[in-house]
């Protein structure tokens, strides 16, 4: 991977996630873009590039399996890792049926936070 700042997209409706999560990555050298909804998703993250995706179940309008589901569609972003994040006991099995490349259950702790995210660039 080049030099350059490494990016990461966090789509979920929960701001207290997001900006907990903007915090602890901006602190490891990150550039963090946020949003608390999915929509016009291919767009936003066409503008971007992020290195990885963090995708909340629970996000308006169309909800994270589909809005995954609609980047590993699409050409040039299907190769973005999508961490697929939800306190849903099914986690497993919407990250999956979403395409996600992995999964975090919430709660999460920011080591767990930084081990998912650190597996899925170094893959």
């Amino acid at each position: 991977m080049s030099t350059s700042t490494k990016k990461i997209i966090i789509f979920d409706d929960d701001e207290d996630i997001l900006s907990i999560c903007s915090y602890i990555l901006e602190e490891q050298g990150w550039e963090v873009h946020t949003y608390n909804d999915c929509n016009n998703i291919v767009e936003r993250v066409s503008a971007i590039l992020p290195d990885v995706i963090m995708m909340d179940n629970w996000i308006p309008d169309l909800g994270g399996i589909i809005a995954t589901q609609t980047l590993k569609k699409t050409e040039a972003l299907k190769d973005i890792p999508v961490i697929y994040f939800s306190a849903n006991s099914d986690i497993q099995i919407l990250a999956s049926h979403a395409g996600a490349q992995t999964y975090l259950a919430k709660p999460f702790d920011l080591d767990d936070l930084e081990r998912v995210i650190n597996r899925v660039i170094a893959a």
